[in-house]
C-alpha cells in the first residue's frame, strides 16, 4: 500500500537502516535513528522497547510483529531470564551475531567486538529449512527482499551479516568495530571481575567492562586459552572460490544454478570438462546471489600443469601461499570452469572485488579441519567465575561441500545461549558444562532429516530441535577437567593421528588366543592337526578346514585326498576371498613354504576378527557376522563380474551373471595368481618391498596402495571402481577403462554402467553360490512382459498425459527401487500428479494444495514476491509438454514451484552425500598411510635378528595385530562407502535414462525412424538393466540386515 512521504526524520533513518548495504551505512543510519529518538545505542532490550514505542511508523510494524513473536516465547521470560548476566561476544560473523541476538532476547547485556570494519565476504552459504524459517522470523525479507527466492536456498555471508547486524542493533547489542580480542584479564583481587585484553587501546568504558560470560566466535584461527583442538586430516584437498559480478540481466536470471556436481557419481561431466579446458575437478557448485558464486575442488597436478601453482611443495601452506599462486592463471582457471559449467550463458564474466579491491578469487586448503574437544569451560579466580563458550568455526570447522556450516553454527549459537540461561538460573558449573557437552555430542550428527520436522517450533530449548534428547549423556564427573580454578595451559592442538572409523569389534587377540581359536575351528577334520601358526598350515588342509567350517558346502573334505599342498592352499585362498571376503595377505607358495610367519598370523587374525563370534558347532556362517566382511565380499563379486563382462565381448550371455566360484562337483584347480613365488614381498607395479600392512591384493597380485592408481589419470582406485584391461594388463578407473568391442559407448561408460552381481533368494551366504533363477538371470533383458510396459504407444501416451488416466491393475508393473525426488517430481508432472498420493480426476485437490502452499508462504504483503525459477533444459521440456497437453502447470504455479524446489533439494542431498563419502574416503586413506608407517616399524623390529626379549617381541606382535585389525576395520568401512557410491551411481544413471526414454516417448509413433525405434529399445534395455542392478543392491542390503539380526544380544523390538 502506498504511503505519503513522511516528514519525521526518524522514519527516514529507519528506512536507511532497512536499505543499507554497507556495514558503515548501517551503523551511521542506526546512530541517526537513536539520535532522532533521543536514545543511546547499545542499551539492551529496554532500548528495543523504547524504539518500538517511539517509532510509530507503518513500515516498521511488520518487523516489530516478527520480533515480538519471537521474544514472546516462554523460554525468554519476557526478556527477564538473564537480566543480571553480562556477556562479551568475540566476532561479528553470522554465528557470533546470531548468538548475540539470542542473548539480547534473554535480557542479558551484550557487548560484541569485531576486528574488521566492514563486511566483504561474497561467498554464499547453503541454508537448511530451519535456518530459513529462523531468519524469516527475524525479519530477513524485510531487510533483504531477495531472501531465498531462487530454486536453491542460500544467502551470501555479507547479506547474512548485514541482516543479523541490523537485528542485533535494534535489540540493544553494543558493538565495537576495529577492536581485536587478544586474551583474558583475570580479576586482580576479590570483588573484581573478568575483563578482556583488546587491541588497539579501547575506550575506557569498553576497557573496564567486566563480564561473566565469554562467547568466542572469532573463527578457527583463534581459540581461547584452555581449549584443546583436534585436527582431522584427509588427503590433500584444494578448494577454489570465485565471485563474478551479477548484473541481474534477463539472460543471467535464466541460467540455472548448480546444486552440486560430483565426480564420484557423474564422471562424464568432468571428463568433458577436462577434454574441453584441461581443467580437472572433483566437484563444482554454482549459486546465484549478490554475485555469481562458484566453488570447486581442483586437483593439484592440474593446477601445476596449467601454471596456477608455480612449484610443487609438500607443505600445504607453502603450496598455496601467495608467492606460489599465479593470480592471472588462477583467474583464467576459475573463469574457464565457470563458463563451461554454465554453457557460456553468463556472458563475459567479470570478477567481483574483494575487501582489498582485487578480483574475488582464491585457492584454499581444506585438507585438515579443526574441531574443539569441548564446547565450554568455566574459569574461576578470586571467587569470580567466567563461563566460556565456543560457536562457529572455532568450535567446528565445517566441510564446505556439505553445506552444514551456518546451520550447525546456528544450532551451536542456540545451545550456547541455552547454556547461558542455565548459568543465569543458578545451575552448578559442572551441571551446566555436562549439559552443554551432551548437546555438543549431537552437533556433528545433525541433518535436516534427523531433527524435528516442524521447524516452526524450533527455539532456544534444545528439546524443540533435537529428537531423543538426553541432556545427561555426559555426567558432571566427566567434565571436571573443564572447570579451572586458575587459567591453565594455552590451547593444545592434537592431531587425530589414526581415525579408525568404526570401532574395532572386540579386543585384539593375542597369538595364543588366535592359535586356540584356530584349533577349535579345525578340530575334527581328518589329517588336520594345528599346533602352531606356521608349519601346521603348510599342507593346506588346515586352511581348507577353516574355510569349510565357515562356509560348508563348497566341497567335502574327502575331495582333498590326493590334492597337493599348493593346490589345496590356492583353492582355500580363493574361496576365502570370493566367499568370505577375506583378501589374501600372502601367496599360496609362501604359505606352503612357511617363509612368512608374520604374514600368516596377520591373515589368520582377519578370520578371527570377522568370525570369532561364530559358534564352534559346524554349520553355515552368516556373511554378515560382525559386519566386517560382507561389504568387502559384495564389492569383490562386483569387481569380478565387471572384469568377466569385459573379457567376454558378447555381453548378452548367461556367463555375465554366473557365480564367481565353481560348483562343488567341479574339480579343484589351483589359480595361477596365487602361486607366484614371493608375490607378496614385492609390489607388482613399482617392484619395491611390501610390508604386511602395505599389501593390497587385486586380481591375485600385491601392490602398495599408493601405487594402485589409474594408468591414465593416476587417481586412487577404490573397490569396485576400477578394471584391468586384458590387453595391456594395466589398471584403470572406470572412466578411462578402454572398451573393447563397445566403441559407441566408450564416451559415457562410468561407474554407473557396470553390472552388479544379481542376487537370488537362494544365493544366501549360508549356502554355496548357485546360479540365479532363470527368469531373472538368463538375459540382460528380463523376459517379464510387464517390464516392457515402460514403452508406450501413442494412445497410451495420450492417456498418460490426461487427467483421466485409469491404470489397469492387472498390468501394473512390479515395484521398483525407490527413485530420487527429482525423478518422482518429473513423473508426477507428466502423470498429472498421479503417484504423489493425489486422487485421479480430482483437480479440486490440487486447488486445495495450491491454496495451502500459498497460506504457508511466510512472506507478508509488503515483502517482495518470489521470482519465477529458471529451469534447466530437461525439466523445461517436461513442463512444456505437460503445459501443451493439459495446461496443468499454468493452473497450479505454486505446485510447480514446489515440485521444482523439492527436486533441487534432492539433488543437493545427493551432492552432499557424495561429498561426505569422498571426504571420509580421503580420511581413511590418510589413516591407512599412518597405520602402514607404524606397521612397517613393528614388522622390521619383529623380523630383525636382534636379541630382543621374547616378552618384548610378544608385545610388538600384539601391537601389529592391533594395527591389522584397525586396517581391516577401515577397509570394511571403505567398502561400505563404495556400496553407497553404487547407489548414487545407479540413481543418477536411472534418472538420465528416464529423461532419455521420455524424449523418445514424446515423439509421434508415425514420425519415428527405424534408428529412433532402435535407440528407444536400447535405452529401455539399459533402463531395465539399471533397475535390476538396483534390485540386486537392495536385496543384498536386506539379506545382510536379516543375517545380522541373530547376532544381536537379544530379541529386537
Amino acid at each position: 500500500m502506498a504511503s505519503p512521504t513522511s516528514t519525521n526524520p526518524a522514519h527516514a533513518h529507519f528506512e536507511s537502516v532497512l536499505q543499507a548495504q554497507l556495514c558503515q551505512d548501517v551503523l551511521s543510519s542506526f546512530q541517526g535513528l537513536c539520535r532522532a529518538l533521543g536514545l543511546e545505542p547499545g542499551g539492551g532490550l529496554p532500548q528495543y522497547h523504547k524504539i518500538k514505542a517511539q517509532l510509530n511508523y507503518w513500515s516498521a510494524k511488520s518487523l516489530w510483529a516478527k520480533l515480538d513473536k519471537r521474544a514472546s516465547q516462554p523460554v525468554y521470560q519476557q526478556g527477564q531470564a538473564c537480566t543480571s548476566t553480562k556477556c562479551l561476544v568475540v566476532g561479528a560473523g553470522p554465528c557470533g551475531l546470531r548468538a548475540a541476538v539470542e542473548l539480547a532476547m534473554l535480557g542479558a547485556r551484550v557487548v560484541l567486538v569485531e576486528k574488521r570494519t566492514k563486511f566483504s565476504r561474497h561467498n554464499v552459504l547453503h541454508l537448511w529449512p530451519f535456518t530459513i524459517h529462523d531468519l524469516r522470523a527475524l525479519g530477513a525479507k524485510k531487510f533483504y527482499g531477495r531472501f531465498c527466492t531462487g530454486s536453491l536456498d542460500h544467502i551470501s555471508i555479507r547479506q547474512l551479516q548485514l541482516l543479523l547486524l541490523k537485528v542485533a542493533l535494534l535489540l540493544g547489542v553494543e558493538i565495537h568495530w576495529g577492536v581485536t580480542f587478544t586474551g583474558l584479564q583475570p580479576p586482580p583481587r576479590k570483588g573484581s571481575g573478568w575483563r578482556a585484553q583488546l587491541q588497539p587501546s579501547p575506550p575506557a568504558q569498553l576497557a573496564n567492562y567486566e563480564f561473566d560470560v565469554l562467547i568466542s566466535a572469532a573463527g578457527g584461527k583463534f581459540v581461547p586459552e584452555g581449549f584443546t583442538v583436534r585436527e582431522m586430516r584427509g588427503k590433500l584437498a584444494i578448494g577454489i572460490t570465485a565471485n563474478f559480478v551479477n548484473r541481474r540481466t534477463v539472460e543471467e536470471t535464466q541460467v540455472p544454478e548448480i546444486s552440486g556436481v560430483a565426480r564420484i557419481y557423474n564422471q562424464s561431466f568432468f571428463q568433458s570438462l577436462l577434454k574441453a579446458t584441461g581443467i580437472d575437478l572433483e566437484n563444482i557448485v554454482y549459486y546465484k546471489d549478490d554475485t555469481h558464486y562458484f566453488v570447486m575442488t581442483a586437483k593439484k597436478q592440474c593446477l601445476l600443469r596449467l601454471g596456477v601453482l608455480r612449484q610443487d611443495w609438500p607443505e600445504t601452506d607453502r603450496l598455496l601461499g601467495s608467492a606460489n599462486v599465479v593470480p592471472e592463471a588462477l583467474q583464467r582457471f576459475a573463469r574457464a570452469a565457470a563458463d563451461f559449467a554454465t554453457h557460456g550463458k553468463l556472458g563475459k564474466l567479470e570478477f567481483a572485488q574483494d575487501a582489498h579491491g582485487r578480483p574475488d578469487v582464491s585457492a584454499f586448503d581444506f585438507t585438515s579441519m579443526m574441531r574443539a574437544e569441548s564446547s565450554a569451560r568455566v574459569q574461576e579466580k578470586h571467587g569470580a567465575r567466567l563461563l566460556l563458550g565456543l560457536v562457529g568455526d572455532c568450535l567446528v570447522e565445517p566441510f564446505w561441500p556439505l553445506g552444514t556450516g551456518v546451520a550447525r553454527g546456528f544450532l551451536a549459537a542456540f545451545d550456547a545461549a541455552w547454556m547461558v540461561k542455565r548459568w543465569a538460573e543458578g545451575a552448578g558449573p559442572l551441571e551446566v558444562l555436562a549439559e552443554r557437552e551432551s548437546l555438543y555430542q549431537l552437533l556433528s550428527q545433525t541433518s535436516p532429516e534427523n531433527m524435528h520436522r516442524n521447524v516452526a517450533q524450533y527455539g532456544l530449548d534444545p528439546a524443540s530441535r533435537y529428537p531423543n534428547l538426553n541432556l545427561r549423556a555426559v555426567t558432571p564427573s566427566q567434565v571436571r577437567d573443564l572447570y579451572d580454578v586458575e587459567a591453565k595451559e594455552p590451547v593444545r592442538r592434537m592431531s587425530d593421528k589414526t581415525d579408525s572409523g568404526k570401532p574395532a569389534t572386540g579386543s585384539v587377540a593375542t597369538q595364543e588366543e588366535l592359535l586356540h581359536w584356530c584349533q577349535e575351528q579345525t578340530a575334527g577334520y581328518p589329517g588336520v592337526h594345528v599346533t602352531n601358526l606356521s608349519s601346521s598350515w603348510a599342507d593346506g588342509l588346515a586352511l581348507c578346514a577353516l574355510v569349510h567350517r565357515l562356509r560348508p558346502g563348497l566341497l567335502e573334505p574327502s575331495e582333498l585326498q590326493g590334492v597337493g599342498a599348493l593346490e589345496a592352499t590356492s583353492w582355500a585362498l580363493k574361496m576365502a576371498e570370493h566367499e568370505l571376503g577375506i583378501t589374501p595377505v600372502l601367496s599360496a607358495q609362501a604359505m606352503v613354504a612357511g617363509n612368512d610367519p608374520l604374514g600368516l598370523i596377520a591373515y589368520l587374525s582377519h578370520f578371527h576378527s570377522a568370525f570369532k563370534s561364530t559358534p564352534h558347532n559346524p554349520g553355515p556362517v552368516s556373511q554378515g557376522s560382525p559386519g566386517t566382511a560382507s561389504a568387502v565380499l559384495f564389492l569383490g563379486k562386483l569387481q569380478r563380474t565387471l572384469q568377466r563382462t569385459r573379457v567376454q565381448v558378447e555381453a548378452e550371455t548367461p556367463s555375465t551373471e554366473e557365480p564367481p566360484v565353481p560348483e562343488p562337483d567341479v574339480p579343484v584347480t589351483p589359480a595361477s595368481q596365487y602361486q607366484e613365488a614371493s608375490a607378496e614381498d614385492l609390489c607388482a607395479l613399482c617392484g619395491e618391498h611390501l610390508y604386511i600392512l602395505e599389501r593390497l591384493c587385486a586380481n591375485g597380485r600385491f601392490f602398495h596402495r599408493s601405487c594402485f592408481r589409474c594408468h591414465i589419470c593416476e587417481a586412487t582406485l577404490w573397490p569396485s571402481g576400477y578394471g584391468q584391461h586384458p590387453g595391456d594388463g594395466h589398471f584403470y578407473c572406470l572412466q578411462h577403462l578402454p572398451q573393447p568391442g563397445h566403441k559407441e559407448d566408450s564416451s559415457d561408460r562410468g561407474p554407473e554402467s557396470q553390472d552388479l552381481p544379481i542376487h537370488s533368494e537362494n544365493n544366501m551366504p549360508s549356502r554355496p553360490s548357485i546360479p540365479v533363477a532363470p527368469q531373472e538371470g538368463t538375459s540382460p533383458v528380463p523376459s517379464q512382459p510387464t517390464r516392457r510396459l515402460i514403452r508406450l504407444s501413442s494412445p497410451e501416451r495420450q492417456r498418460l498425459s490426461s487427467l483421466h488416466l485409469t491404470p489397469d491393475p492387472e498390468m501394473e508393473a512390479p515395484p521398483k527401487p525407490p527413485r530420487s525426488c527429482s525423478v518422482l517430481a518429473r513423473q508426477a508432472l507428466e502423470g498429472s500428479f498421479v503417484g504423489w498420493g493425489m486422487p485421479v480426476q480430482s483437480p479440486q485437490v490440487l486447488v486445495a494444495v495450491e491454496k495451502e502452499e500459498e497460506e504457508e508462504s511466510p512472506c507478508s504483503s509488503d515483502e517482495e514476491a518470489e521470482e519465477d525459477v529458471p529451469l534447466d533444459s530437461d525439466t523445461e521440456q517436461v513442463l512444456w509438454n505437460l503445459a501443451k497437453n493439459s495446461g496443468t502447470m499454468n493452473s497450479y504455479p505454486t505446485w510447480r514451484r514446489t515440485l521444482l524446489r523439492r527436486a533441487k533439494e534432492e539433488e543437493m542431498k545427493r551432492f552432499c552425500k557424495a561429498q561426505a563419502i569422498q571426504r571420509r574416503q580421503n580420511e581413511i586413506e590418510a589413516a591407512l598411510r599412518e597405520l602402514e608407517a607404524k606397521g612397517t616399524e613393528l614388522e622390521l623390529a619383529l623380523r630383525s635378528r636382534g636379541s630382543s626379549p621374547e616378552q618384548q617381541k610378544a608385545l610388538w606382535l600384539e601391537q601389529l595385530l592391533q594395527l591389522v585389525q584397525k586396517k581391516n576395520s577401515l577397509v570394511a568401512e571403505e567398502a561400505e562407502l563404495m556400496i553407497t557410491v553404487q547407489e548414487l551411481n545407479l540413481e543418477e544413471k536411472q534418472w538420465q535414462l528416464d529423461q532419455e526414454l521420455r524424449t523418445y516417448m514424446n515423439q509421434e509413433e508415425a514420425l519415428k525412424t527405424a534408428a529412433d525405434q532402435q535407440a528407444e529399445d536400447e535405452v529401455l534395455r539399459k533402463l531395465v538393466d539399471v533397475v535390476n542392478q538396483r534390485d540386486a543392491l537392495i536385496r543384498f542390503q536386506e539379506e545382510r540386515r536379516l543375517s545380522e539380526l541373530p547376532s544381536g544380544p537379544g530379541p529386537q523390538g
